[in-house]
């Protein structure tokens, strides 16, 4: 049998590398496991009791993890980010993330627009996971642990520091979760750091900006942040009256300064304070932007997308010669939700009770205006504590697209949401999370 000449030389490059994680979210867990895996001797700090919290929601409890259009198409969704993550996408996406995900036993399965989620349509198990995943590859999660600043010298990054108050170290299911670690030190050495702290959206499960404030205490630029996929606040009562009334299948435009900005298909909801839904969350990074901006904004709902004015015109008159002795109240159960009706007569000032045959044209070419534009008022926007995500944050400029390293600091890494990168809803914000957790745990630990 041969074997291998060892030398000392070989000890010394071949000794495990430190890594460390800041923070235990989708891009944080997928990171600290790749790089646990690939050798390196990997930490967690979390700030909260357990990582995944924010995951654990995602997809309104469902989880939606990625999406599974064409790689061009996918990348249109991204509001920023778009050039940057071509590269992490060309080493893990979609496919390789629902691989790596039957490897831990959680199925999925794809449903309309391409979004695919667990079959069993559960974040929590995804989270739990995760947490069994990192756990087999040996990596010690820190619970309960912020962490002050970064160590670093001569450009290089050489640890972290963390408060003082001893966090709680698990290497296995959180059985262990209340053995305190006996660490006296508030430094920890490393070879190389992952920030991955996310954003400042549902600040309530451990996303308050941290990454942010320890990136640009070592030099990086943050673009300004604030809050996306957020619902929007209207002016008047109509939402407020029209409050949990869902809408599919209808096309709503934005409208910036009287001029027609952007449009969306799609589902949409009412609340008290405004509008939401999938279409809304989608168009409200301009909206926040443009609010921000003092301008006027608008939205314009079409509820019969699929008629353009001529057809509408038809089917009107056809509805109102077939129904001519129905109340208007009543034919108009053939065009909108109950619930919409109310609404529909205060806004084209149009008498309920009015007979049909008895609806002259003018009343009807004002119906079908209202149909094709039925206007609300923007006046704001929701907190972070109901954004999605957050857009805006660490400059993809100064970090390296194909390893995720900052480019000020070496050794010094990026992943998730902290970075400068906002997409639509449909799973493109998670597959980025884990993309970017993926090369950057692999980058780390080479």
């Amino acid at each position: 049998m041969f074997w291998p000449m060892v030398t000392l030389s070989s000890f010394i490059f071949n000794k495990m590398k430190k890594l460390l994680v800041i923070g235990g979210g989708a891009s944080g867990l997928m990171a600290a496991g790749i790089a646990a895996q690939n050798g390196a001797e990997t930490i967690i700090f979390e700030k909260k009791l357990r990582p995944g919290r924010k995951l654990r929601i995602t997809g309104k409890g469902r989880c939606n993890l990625t999406n599974i259009i064409e790689l061009k198409e996918f990348l249109d969704h991204f509001d920023s980010g778009k050039r940057f993550l071509r590269q992490a996408f060309a080493r893990f996406f979609a496919d390789d993330l629902i691989r790596f995900f039957e490897t831990l036993n959680i199925k999925t399965d794809s449903e309309r627009g391409g979004r695919v989620f667990p079959v069993d349509n559960d974040a929590g198990k995804v989270v739990d996971a995760l947490e069994n995943w990192v756990h087999r590859c040996g990596v010690t999660v820190r619970t309960n642990a912020s962490v002050e600043s970064l160590l670093t010298k001569d450009g290089c990054i050489t640890g972290v520091q963390v408060p003082r108050e001893s966090p709680t170290a698990v290497k296995a299911p959180y059985a262990n979760r209340s053995r305190k670690s006996r660490e006296n030190s508030r430094l920890y050495q490393a070879d190389a750091v992952i920030i991955a702290t996310g954003g400042l959206s549902y600040p309530a499960t451990g996303s308050t900006g941290d990454g942010y404030r320890l990136a640009r205490d070592v030099g990086h630029t943050i673009i300004p942040t604030r809050p996306s996929l957020v619902p929007v606040k209207t002016s008047g009562d109509t939402a407020q009256q029209l409050q949990g009334l869902s809408l599919r299948n209808v096309e709503v435009s934005l409208y910036v300064e009287g001029k027609k900005s952007d449009k969306r298909f799609g589902e949409m909801l009412f609340t008290h304070f405004g509008l939401s839904g999938p279409i809304i969350l989608s168009l409200s990074r301009q909206i926040v932007e443009e609010i921000q901006s003092k301008k006027k904004v608008e939205i314009s709902i079409d509820l019969k997308p699929a008629l353009d004015e001529q057809k509408l015109k038809q089917r009107l008159l056809r509805d109102f010669e077939q129904s001519g002795k129905q109340r208007f109240k009543t034919i108009l159960k053939e065009l909108l939700p109950r619930k919409l009706i109310p609404v529909c007569c205060v806004l084209t000032k149009l008498d309920p009770e009015k007979i049909g045959n008895q609806i002259t044209s003018d009343e009807r070419k004002r119906l079908g205006r209202w149909l094709k534009d039925f206007r609300f008022e923007v006046n704001g926007f929701r907190s972070y504590e109901d954004a999605i995500i957050t857009a805006g944050g660490v400059s993809t400029k100064e970090i390296n697209p194909r390893t995720m390293e900052s480019r000020i600091i070496k050794g010094l890494y990026f992943a998730g949401e902290v970075i400068d990168i906002d997409a639509d809803t449909g799973g493109y914000n998670l597959q980025a999370a884990f993309s970017t957790g993926w090369l950057a745990g692999q980058s780390a630990s080479e």
